[in-house]
């Protein structure tokens, strides 16, 4: 607001009157705009400008010439359509570029998503490297399954050959038996003879 003691000042400018224009709002008139054009860019309305058209012809030129209101050359059914045209391009044109408003922050999104994605891709592999790392020395399943065969391997081993040296200790005394009775067939006919007191091996 101007003040009154000092709009009767010579000595200083006036403030410029500023001319206030109606306000609308961006984001409702580009919405309306879209549909529009979204509107123009379908079959539909090519159909209907195209009856629209052929009937103002037909009546223009096939009604009686006190009905007619634009007679041939149809000089206002051309200023329509440049008025028409006129205001869809403009449309068309602030439809386009808030597709191509919606386009760029989609791109910067995406942008960004893949950086992060990569960034989270290094990360995991750089986790994965230093879990290899970690695991190098450390026994795998696959380790312990060989390690394990092995061992039972070797404890089958020893079995059989404890087996063999309890059989060994079985037949050493037969063989002794044998040696002192001088019998050359072995142990067998030795242990099969009768026996009697004069050998003393009856009880005593």
């Amino acid at each position: 607001m101007v003040d009154p003691r000092r709009a009767g000042r010579l000595d200083q400018p006036r403030e410029p009157r500023r001319l206030r224009l109606p306000r609308f709002d961006p984001e409702a008139f580009g919405r309306w705009s879209e549909g529009i054009a979204r509107g123009m860019g379908t079959a539909n309305f090519i159909v209907y400008m195209t009856v629209v058209i052929l009937a103002w012809f037909a009546w223009n030129t096939l009604a009686p010439a006190e009905l007619r209101f634009d007679p041939y050359t149809f000089t206002f059914l051309t200023l329509m359509l440049s008025l028409q045209a006129s205001y869809a391009a403009p449309l068309i044109l602030l439809a386009q570029n808030r597709q191509a408003d919606r386009d760029r922050l989609a791109l910067e999104e995406d942008r960004r998503r893949a950086a992060l994605q990569k960034a989270d891709t290094e990360y995991l592999a750089r986790e994965i490297a230093a879990l290899r790392i970690a695991m190098g020395e450390v026994a795998t399943r696959d380790f312990l399954r060989s390690e394990l065969a092995r061992l039972a391997e070797e404890l089958d081993e020893a079995n059989q050959r404890r087996q063999r040296l309890e059989r060994r200790q079985h037949e050493r005394p037969g063989q002794r038996v044998a040696a002192e009775t001088g019998d050359a067939d072995g142990p067998g006919r030795a242990l099969d003879e009768p026996r009697d007191d004069l050998d003393g091996d009856g009880p005593a």
